[in-house]
């Protein structure tokens, strides 16, 4: 019973924040949450293909709203950065993995806070800058699915970049991570096809769930809703920092 829920809400999150509701903070709790339950190279590998299939809507979404120029950029970098998630995941064991999640997450939380003061920071954009931040993202996202933070303070930082282009940056950079973390995840043998059958029924949800939060995303504060999710990612990331 635990574990339907637990799915059913990561679905539900999942589907809020590729629906454009939350941005990355909604996608930041699923692994925490998921890690109450099952073991964490488990719950990292299962979360896996629903985003994935998010990501199909996300990327209809926002189709060519994306900026050439950072994916250029930044892709080959974030390829890196999950293939050296990829090793550290074969090897890691549980409790530190538990402990790299909820510390990973909490940094994830600072820069979300600290986003503000990014946008006002003078500063000069060097190409350097960009694929350290596509090599962190890509090993975030692989390592714990906290990948999102150094990207998008890299995105922030740059000029004349429109609202509808940072998502759609972001949106099609991560859809190219999550693709390239599935054959990485099925090799280590992170991600349990059997289980994913007997969760097939979760993905109903997420086509909801999108469609709810481009319901609400022009009714609802966008902060406020970003803060209501953070708190309890708080105290899940202090949780397994300090339990493992």
């Amino acid at each position: 019973m635990e574990e339907t829920i637990a799915f059913a809400v990561v679905a539900v999150l999942i589907g809020f924040s590729k629906g454009g509701l939350g941005g990355p903070v909604p996608v930041a709790l699923t692994v925490p949450i998921l890690t109450l339950i099952i073991e964490p190279q488990v719950a990292v590998g299962m979360i896996l293909p629903l985003l994935l299939f998010a990501d199909v809507f996300a990327l209809y979404f926002y189709w060519r709203q994306w900026s050439r120029k950072y994916i250029a950029l930044m892709l080959i970098p974030g390829l890196i950065g999950v293939l050296l998630g990829t090793f550290v995941l074969v090897d890691i064991d549980a409790v530190t993995l538990k402990r790299s999640i909820g510390g990973l997450t909490l940094v994830a939380l600072s820069f979300k806070i600290g986003s503000e003061r990014l946008r006002r920071l003078a500063y000069h954009p060097r190409d350097w800058h960009g694929w350290i931040a596509g090599c962190a993202s890509g090993f975030g996202s692989t390592l714990a699915n906290v990948g999102a933070p150094p990207f998008t303070a890299y995105l922030l930082l740059q000029p004349k970049m429109t609202p509808r282009s940072f998502v759609g940056t972001t949106t099609l950079f991560f859809a190219a991570m999550n693709l390239t973390k599935l054959p990485s995840y099925i090799a280590i043998g992170i991600l349990d096809l059997p289980q994913l059958v007997n969760i097939a029924w979760v993905f109903l949800i997420i086509p909801g769930a999108i469609a709810l939060a481009r319901a609400l995303i022009n009714r609802i504060n966008q902060q406020t809703f970003e803060w209501i999710m953070m708190a309890p990612l708080i105290i899940l990331s202090l949780y397994l920092l300090i339990v493992g």
